[in-house]
């Protein structure tokens, strides 16, 4: 392969964004090319930081008139290798290109660029009294790009939805440079197919969105939250269709704690203290928000009080105040904190709910028959069928990756479930993509691809071949 620094393509790159716009060897930060998952750190021939719409387009039109691979990227905070650059390839950031271009309270929407931060438009959002739903643990330093690039979820998607439900409009470029303009602020739009859709959950593949119009809702003027101990799998989806009934639309996070990872929340995470015993089965963080200040809170109550009654709950604590829901809130969080054993292999699945209680079980059977003193835990979006699993099996943990996955997702293939609920698939799920997806639709996808990226530069490698 030869190098491109020391081609003529470097230097027209280097021009199109100016000085300010680039970076070469050892002045390209670790954060630019180290993978989340340990799994590569190769540090690029030349970084790129456009500044408009405009420079994309012109870095996109000349790397495809000469093959040269892209890889894109948001914050770097993805957790199946989609963004840190292979061998050869340039890495296209826009850590430069992150201005919220307008908050507009009438059409309750947002025109970002894709490198604004999610904290930053949940800000914005906020000091407009509207709320950008969308809520992560990376909030601080992940990127919108990178959220509509791999379709993000979170903890509120029992209400609000995945990403792709958050978007109106987004403007992307296509490999050979062609801009897509599709900002406009149209709730209804119905004129022909849905392109933006294209360009949302497909990891940089398809195109490289740089702007996007963002739906806004109605900033919530209640929000009620409780830790709840619960004996059995059965009494937690039982509370789920309970507290579904009671609140209604109110109801915007159900999240589940297995006892194995709430021992390690305990154990490792320093910061943090458990608020409930460690003898229960599950834990169950639920959060009413509403607009009637004045009875959510009552209703919330009751809620969990009913549920008590029907045996549903054993124990709870609900916070009466912002500082007591932020601290039940840092225990969920938590579950991703943990610290102290080693590197965490982080797996992200998705299942019907019925089947939750048998997988959880049965994955830590299977996990265990090869490594037995595995420290395990299971959290998740239970409200929306989304699971989580933390794994380290010892010193190799890192080198035995696909001998965990092939554990774990041939017992989602099982189940019919999906191997990524909402992290992507990246180079790390590709193996497994047809455990969840069949061979017609993954031909499709490969044919989408040619069409849009025929000579394949945009992320080759990811998703599919």
């Amino acid at each position: 392969m030869t190098d491109i620094k020391s081609t003529p393509l470097c230097e027209q790159l280097k021009a199109i964004v100016g000085s300010a716009g680039f970076l070469e060897g050892e002045h390209i930060e670790r954060k630019n090319f180290k993978d989340w998952m340990g799994a590569r750190a190769i540090r690029p021939p030349l970084l790129l930081r456009p500044e408009s719409t405009s420079q994309v387009s012109q870095i996109l039109a000349l790397c495809h008139a000469h093959k040269q691979p892209i890889a894109p990227q948001g914050g770097m905070t993805g957790l199946v290798s989609a963004a840190a650059p292979l061998e050869g390839e340039i890495a296209l950031s826009f850590e430069r290109m992150k201005s919220v271009i307008e908050v507009d309270p009438v059409t309750a929407t947002m025109t970002v660029e894709a490198g604004v931060e999610l904290q930053t438009i949940q800000e914005q959002a906020d000091a407009h009294a509207l709320l950008f739903p969308l809520d992560l643990g990376a909030r601080g330093s992940c990127t919108i790009g990178g959220n509509l690039s791999t379709n993000a979820g979170g903890n509120r998607v029992i209400r609000y939805g995945m990403t792709r439900d958050l978007v109106i409009g987004v403007e992307a470029v296509l490999a050979d440079g062609t801009v897509i303009d599709g900002l406009h602020k149209l709730r209804k739009n119905n004129t022909g197919y849905d392109l933006k859709q294209l360009f949302i959950g497909s990891e940089g593949t398809l195109g490289v969105i740089t702007r996007a119009v963002l739906k806004l809702s109605a900033k919530p003027s209640s929000q009620s939250v409780a830790l709840c101990a619960v004996r059995s799998f059965s009494d937690v989806s039982r509370l789920l269709m309970h507290m579904q009934s009671e609140l209604g639309a109110n109801l915007s996070a159900f999240e589940v704690i297995w006892n194995n990872a709430y021992r390690l929340i305990d154990e490792k995470v320093s910061h943090i203290t458990v608020p409930l015993a460690t003898e229960y089965a599950f834990y169950v963080l639920i959060e009413s928000m509403g607009n009637n200040p004045d009875t959510d809170g009552e209703q919330f109550v009751s809620s969990l009080g009913s549920a008590s009654e029907a045996g549903l709950v054993a124990e709870a604590i609900i916070a009466d105040s912002d500082v007591k829901i932020a601290n039940l809130w840092a225990v969920r969080d938590g579950a991703a904190e943990v610290m102290g054993i080693g590197f965490m292999h982080a797996y992200d699945v998705s299942l019907d709910i019925a089947d939750m209680g048998y997988f959880g079980d049965e994955v830590e059977r299977r996990l265990r028959a090869s490594w037995p003193d595995a420290v395990i835990g299971l959290f998740g979006h239970i409200g929306d069928g989304n699971v989580h699993i933390i794994i380290n099996v010892g010193p190799k943990t890192q080198s035995l990756h696909l001998e965990i996955d092939t554990t774990i997702y041939q017992l989602i293939q099982e189940l019919g479930g999906s191997v990524s609920a909402e992290h992507g698939i990246g180079l790390m799920k590709k193996p497994f993509l047809a455990h969840s997806r069949s061979e017609a639709e993954i031909a499709l996808m490969k044919t989408l691809k040619q069409a849009l990226d025929p000579r394949g530069i945009l992320n080759p490698g990811r998703i599919i071949n």
